[in-house]
């Protein structure tokens, strides 16, 4: 079963990393929803960092931040092995994307409900 950590996961449902987890989740991925403040989203238990994720290796790494949040958490991302990080439309910044590869992190920049096939319009 593929993984994939969700940070900036949100409880409504009306944002995009409410719907990526409703997306990831039909998808058949294990999802990972990162938020600090609450427990649970869309039945899924919540890590307040990606640091607290019990799997060893992440398929995909999915950021759904402003980009200042984002350099903020980018560095404890590079602590955990995962194949891919995707930066949605809204989270990416030169200075972030730099800093994600400097780290040696595989980045993408695209939207990643569309990247496995989906529309957000869906959800």
């Amino acid at each position: 079963m593929p993984t994939i950590a969700i940070i900036g996961a949100s409880q409504d449902r009306n944002k995009f990393g409410n719907k990526a987890v409703r997306v990831f989740a039909d998808k058949g991925f294990k999802v990972y929803p990162i938020h600090p403040k609450v427990l649970e989203i869309e039945g899924h238990k919540t890590y307040a960092s990606i640091l607290q994720v019990p799997e060893k290796e992440l398929d995909m790494v999915s950021l759904y931040l402003p980009p200042q949040v984002g350099m903020k958490v980018i560095e404890e991302v590079a602590k955990v092995k995962c194949k891919e990080v995707w930066l949605n439309p809204g989270s990416e910044s030169e200075e972030l994307i730099e800093k994600a590869e400097s780290l040696g992190l595989n980045v993408i920049q695209a939207c990643s409900i569309v990247g496995v096939g989906s529309s957000p319009n869906r959800y």
